[in-house]
């Protein structure tokens, strides 16, 4: 008998498992035939192999997304791995890049000091060759001077004592850079010293009709510093700015205590010429200068050693045709200073 359904009711591809298995039920609505004792045991051995294969097909599939996610997982560890190599990587060449810049820097500084100290070693032996012969030329020209009477005369030996005491200068330049004196020092007012500095060099005719300016506050902290020194190097930047300035021009000095840093700033500002960028770079090399038979070039050098000696720092800048900024940088008190300091503050039972 069979039995023939609409193709609307024709059951779905999901559902003919639960077909499979309702079809025994159906068979025994029909009692007492004989095909129906035939075909019911081969229905549920139908319907046994079928959800068997079923089962073993759902396992397959189940098994195949576990493997699926199994994949994905290791393929995300592997691309955390990579991601993690790659800073790594470059952590590595950047800590690489960063050795080769100081490593590079070093080298300079390394190149710098080597020329210096060679340097150092020329300019003592050339100050111990040259000096003592030359205090002898010096005295039989002051001695010549004393004895000669006809103008002309006199005019060549002075000129030739002028020359012997700019070489004697020179001479003193290269010790003082090359061997500085260790620093004396004491407790300095730096606006009375800033003030006395004015009075020494405000008679100079290089600073005749130019303006001179002081803002140094008279309630700055005392500094522990060598005040021949300072002075010294005040002088020495004041003259420069003096030269760098036309007549009517204006010269400033102010200094101010930094806010976060326990050290004292002092500013020395011309209204000159300015600095070109090409040469800016190289003021505080030695015997460089761009006063052509005037000048030694040392001036900034001795100024730098003489700072630096102190803890301090010395910066140029400057804008062509505007004027120039020299800003000096020094610590209120000395590294030995701090310590005792530092050391008595912890003696101190309360």
């Amino acid at each position: 008998m069979k039995i023939r359904l609409p193709a609307s009711t024709q059951p779905s591809a999901h559902s003919q498992m639960g077909c499979i298995l309702l079809f025994p039920l159906a068979l025994l609505q029909f009692p007492g035939t004989g095909l129906t004792v035939f075909l019911l045991p081969l229905a549920v051995v139908a319907a046994t192999v079928m959800f068997i294969v079923w089962r073993l097909q759902r396992q397959q599939l189940d098994k195949t997304a576990a493997d699926l996610q199994h994949t994905r997982d290791l393929l995300a560890a592997r691309e955390r791995e990579r991601d993690l190599a790659q800073d790594e990587l470059f952590r590595r060449l950047y800590e690489e890049r960063e050795l080769n810049k100081e490593k590079t820097q070093f080298e300079a500084q390394l190149t710098e000091y080597e020329k210096y100290a060679a340097l150092a070693q020329l300019a003592l032996g050339a100050a111990h060759e040259i000096n003592n012969p030359l205090l002898g030329i010096l005295s039989h020209l002051e001695l010549e001077l004393k004895i000669e009477n006809d103008s002309e005369q006199r005019a060549e030996i002075e000129q030739c004592i002028s020359g012997a005491k700019r070489i004697s200068a020179t001479l003193r330049g290269l010790v003082n850079y090359a061997r500085p004196a260790p620093p004396v020092l004491s407790r300095i007012a730096l606006h009375r010293l800033v003030l006395d500095t004015l009075t020494f060099v405000e008679g100079q005719p290089i600073l005749r009709d130019k303006v001179l300016e002081t803002h140094v506050p008279q309630d700055l902290p005392l500094i522990r510093a060598d005040a021949s020194q300072l002075s010294q190097v005040l002088m020495n930047l004041l003259l420069n700015a003096a030269e760098a300035t036309p007549a009517g021009g204006r010269i400033a000095i102010a200094a101010s205590k930094l806010t976060y840093v326990d050290s004292i700033e002092i500013r020395i500002t011309d209204t000159g010429c300015g600095i070109p960028s090409d040469v800016l770079s190289h003021v505080f090399e030695p015997f460089f200068t761009t006063k052509r038979g005037k000048g030694t070039g040392l001036g900034l050098s001795i100024s730098q050693a003489y700072l630096r000696s102190h803890g301090g720092e010395i910066r140029v800048d400057s804008v062509l045709s505007h004027g120039t900024t020299v800003t000096v940088t020094l610590p209120i008190r000395q590294e030995g200073e701090q310590k005792e300091e530092k050391q008595e503050e912890s003696e101190i039972i309360v």
